[in-house]
């Protein structure tokens, strides 16, 4: 019976949603077709439509900032769409995302690493949802971790039970990266975070598929899924392996695990790193044991949860402008005097040191620009940022021959902390003196500070001009059908702040 009973939790066949639609027998496309409609969703597009605008409306208000990432279960609708649609309920609906990134643990194969789709699109009864396949073949392509493994995608649920949601609810158009993982391997979930971690920005909404536990009774279930919440709540991928190492020892009737995308949210606390900018919020928590079509005896449990980002906060005390000046200029001193690497103690750093927040560190001599290496995305704290900055700034622009040790006590270091890259659709949107701007067209980019447009006393065109022309390399008009982005910065430098430089 209980055998029984795990199968069509696992299937999602309760009873049927109608006539169900067959994975890649639709024609000859290779756009990966649906495989969970008329099992976990109703394969019709009218009575889907129908179904998502009822959950949507008995769904957990809005209560989050700025989303960095959901984590939504993906079991039937009639389990956990409601838990599911509040947790996509935290999203701007007109919001612009580049990308979204969907994380699920594979129940169907077990391999190395993870798949990603990259055959085609993906395609369920609203419509077709474009992946990104530039992104995922540079992905492919470039770490060991990721494959195309057909097996994995071609009758998995856990991740085709998240697009309806998104296509529903997000109003702007996005690319798909659609992530299967095979792995049950701690040290390989880490590998694919770390590969992941470059687009874990403002820009890309990340999705994390898991249902919580399995087959205890109604009571035995909140117990468990209230602690496995906490533990991810806590941010730290070492709290969670531990504590579900050892609840697993409390054995605890019909419990047959407490997280069954326990590898996607360990992917997830690896790409948080404790970034202190990131929280980790509950939303919603029910189990099928509230539903009308299950029973209290074995359940299975559901929580949706939400990922904030904290803007950069640019109120940096005078005592954290001057550490981080500091550190940039032992950093120079000592690489560029011995060769290596200054030492850093996290704890001499306050949190607000550690935010992940891009920077530029900008070199002077006499007033001439003697060096200028920034970033806009970054995957460490910012205080290591600045180190990595600073070097770069001394020794690696190309503009320049590197700095040498007569040269260090001359320099003045300036500091830019960016808040994150903003997509605007034109010039009048930018403000000069408060903006910096970045322009992308293909593979070419290039970058003006806010400052710049104060020294110059350029005007918006000329701004935008000389970036496409000097800097992108795209020539004086090129902006005008390049992607154009907005930035605000905190600037601070030695002289402002008469820092000492011995």
């Amino acid at each position: 019976m209980l055998q029984h009973f795990r199968s069509l939790f696992l299937m999602g066949l309760f009873f049927n949603f109608g006539q169900g639609v067959s994975s890649q027998n639709h024609s000859d496309s290779t756009d990966r077709q649906p495989a969970a409609a008329g099992r976990f969703y109703p394969a019709g597009a009218v009575e889907l439509t129908a179904t998502l605008k009822t959950l949507f409306s008995e769904a957990k208000p809005r209560n989050s900032g700025n989303i960095a990432g959901i984590v939504c279960p993906h079991a039937g609708y009639v389990f956990s769409g409601l838990v599911a649609a509040s947790g996509y309920n935290q999203l701007d609906p007109e919001k612009q995302y580049d990308n979204v990134f969907i994380i699920a643990s594979s129940h169907q194969v077990s391999f190395q690493g993870a798949s990603i789709y990259n055959q085609g699109d993906y395609v369920t009864p609203l419509g077709k949802v474009k992946v990104n396949l530039e992104l995922v073949n540079k992905l492919i392509n470039e770490n060991p971790v990721f494959v195309f493994n057909p097996e994995a995608d071609r009758t998995e649920h856990s991740l085709e039970v998240q697009i309806p949601f998104i296509q529903y609810h997000l109003k702007k158009k996005f690319k798909l990266v659609p992530i299967v993982l095979g792995t049950q391997s701690a040290e390989t979930c880490m590998k694919i975070a770390m590969a992941l971690k470059p687009w874990f920005n403002d820009r890309n909404l990340f999705i994390f598929s898991t249902d919580f536990s399995h087959y205890p009774s109604y009571a035995h279930a909140q117990e468990a899924d209230k602690a496995t919440c906490d533990a991810i709540v806590s941010g730290s991928s070492d709290n969670l392996m531990k504590f579900l190492s050892s609840y697993q020892r409390k054995n605890i009737p019909d419990l047959a695990t407490n997280l069954c995308g326990w590898t996607s949210i360990l992917v997830m606390l690896n790409l948080i790193d404790h970034d202190p900018a990131i929280k980790i919020s509950p939303v919603q928590y029910l189990n099928s044991g509230d539903s009308k079509y299950g029973d209290k005896k074995q359940v299975v449990g559901y929580w949706s949860m939400a990922l904030t980002r904290k803007a950069a906060n640019f109120d940096f005390t005078l005592e954290e402008k001057f550490l981080l000046l500091k550190t940039a200029r032992n950093t120079i001193r000592k690489f560029i005097r011995e060769r290596r690497m200054p030492g850093s103690n996290p704890a001499d750093y306050s949190d607000k040191l550690k935010i992940h927040a891009g920077a530029f560190v900008t070199l002077k001599e006499a007033g001439a620009l003697r060096g200028c290496i920034g970033r806009f995305s970054t995957d460490i704290p910012l205080y290591k940022l600045i180190m990595e900055l600073a070097l770069a700034s001394s020794t690696e622009d190309s503009r320049f021959e590197p700095v040498t040790t007569g040269e260090i006590d001359q320099l003045e270091i300036e500091i830019s902390v960016l808040s994150p890259l903003k997509k605007i659709t034109t010039p009048e949107d930018i403000i000069l003196g408060k903006h910096g701007i970045y322009i992308k067209k293909g593979y070419a980019s290039g970058t003006f500070l806010p400052q710049v447009a104060n020294e110059t006393g350029w005007t918006i065109d000329e701004f935008l001009g000389h970036c496409a022309r000097d800097k992108a390399g795209i020539g004086w008009n090129g902006w005008k059908d390049a992607e154009l982005f907005i930035y605000e910065a905190c600037v601070f430098s030695e002289n402002e702040l008469n820092v000492h430089k011995d």
